[in-house]
């Protein structure tokens, strides 16, 4: 690149420079709400359209083209953004898991279930303590018990049944 076309981008950036700036800004602000960041974004934009221009890079509309740039300038700061702040939260001590209360609940029924396993008939309550309480497969079970594995399924569905209906009343 010559000295006389470097001095020619030069004059053509400045001008663009004096001309976009100001909207460039507030375009920045406007998307990030930060005054900072936001003239960061825009100087770093002129920075790219003139090593653009100076590798011999055209531009027909130079707002256009700002302003494309600092879009994708900005849509990187927010993708940036959502990271970096979610690691302060973290080594602020913030917890990001949902704690919503349905665990309580899912305890509590699951302990009323255990009690309504002891209302039921003998030849259900077995297989149903061993396959909710003891946590075994219907293969361990039917082992245990000397059933197959089929009548382990059926003894788990009827009892299940048997204490929705105590369950509900």
């Amino acid at each position: 690149m010559t000295m006389t076309q470097q001095i020619q981008l030069r004059s053509i950036l400045t001008l663009a420079h004096n001309d976009y700036e100001k909207g460039l800004n507030a375009r920045a602000f406007f998307k990030l709400s930060n005054h900072e960041t936001g003239e960061d974004l825009v100087q770093i934009t002129f920075m790219k359209t003139w090593n653009y221009l100076k590798k011999g890079g055209k531009v027909e509309m130079m707002k256009a083209f700002l302003y494309h740039i600092l879009n994708n300038l900005i849509v990187d700061e927010y993708r940036k953004r959502k990271e970096a702040s979610l690691d302060v939260l973290i080594e602020k001590g913030f917890d990001p898991s949902t704690t919503d209360g349905t665990g309580l609940v899912n305890v509590l029924d699951g302990k009323a279930a255990i009690l309504l396993i002891e209302h039921l008939p003998e030849t259900y309550k077995e297989v149903m303590r061993m396959k909710y309480v003891q946590d075994l497969s219907l293969e361990e079970i039917a082992i245990k018990t000397g059933l197959s594995r089929n009548t382990i399924a059926v003894h788990i569905h009827r009892g299940i049944e048997k204490m929705k209906l105590s369950y509900r009343y």
